[in-house]
C-alpha cells in the first residue's frame, strides 16, 4: 500500500513536471530577431511581372547598382495604397507642414524605445522576461489597452457604420 502511495506520487510530480514543458514560448510576433536559422518570410519581395513598353526608345540607360522597372518598391507602394502620391511632391507637402507643425523629435524611437523599458521595468518588467522567458508586455500595458468588443458595441449602438469584427474569445 505505501509503495502505491510512492508510485502515485512520483507519477504526480513527474506529470506537472512535464505538464511544465508543454507551456508555449512568448508570442513570436512579439520578437523582432528571429531565433530560427529559417528564411526571413519578409525580406521576400516578389518581382513585378515583365511589360513590354510601348516605345523601346524610351528605356533609360542601364546604370550599375541602379533600379531595375521590375524592383518592387514596397515604401511607394504602400504611398499609392493610401492614396499618396510616391515622393514628397507639391501635393503631399500640406500634409508634411501639418504633421510637422509643432517640431520633429531626432531620435525619437530611441527616445520612445528607452522609456517603454522604463515602464516594463517599474510594472513587473524585465526581470520576469530574463529570468523565467515570460513575455511581460501585455500585462504591463494592461491599464492601457483598449477593450475592443466594447468600443466595437459603443460605435454600433451610436449608429456609425462598422466593419465585421472577429467573435470574442472564450471567456471574454
Amino acid at each position: 500500500m505505501r509503495s502505491a502511495r510512492v508510485v502515485f506520487a512520483v507519477t504526480a510530480v513527474a506529470l506537472l513536471a512535464l505538464s511544465a514543458c508543454s507551456r508555449d514560448r512568448a508570442p513570436t510576433l512579439m520578437n523582432v530577431r528571429s531565433e530560427t536559422n529559417g528564411p526571413d518570410e519578409f525580406s521576400i519581395l516578389p518581382p513585378r511581372a515583365l511589360e513590354m513598353p510601348e516605345d523601346l526608345t524610351a528605356l533609360p540607360e542601364p546604370t550599375l547598382g541602379g533600379t531595375n522597372r521590375t524592383d518592387p518598391q514596397p515604401f511607394d507602394d504602400a504611398i499609392i495604397a493610401l492614396g499618396g502620391k510616391p515622393g514628397v511632391g507639391s501635393t503631399d507637402s500640406a500634409l508634411v507642414a501639418f504633421a510637422t507643425r509643432n517640431g520633429v523629435s531626432a531620435g525619437i524611437r530611441e527616445t520612445l524605445a528607452a522609456e517603454d523599458l522604463e515602464w516594463r521595468k517599474q510594472h513587473d518588467g524585465r526581470l520576469l522576461e530574463r529570468m523565467f522567458n515570460v513575455n511581460v508586455y501585455f500585462k504591463a500595458y494592461l491599464k492601457m489597452s483598449l477593450d475592443q468588443q466594447a468600443e466595437l458595441l459603443r460605435w454600433r449602438q451610436a449608429g456609425a457604420r462598422t466593419p465585421s469584427a472577429p467573435p470574442p474569445k472564450k471567456g471574454e
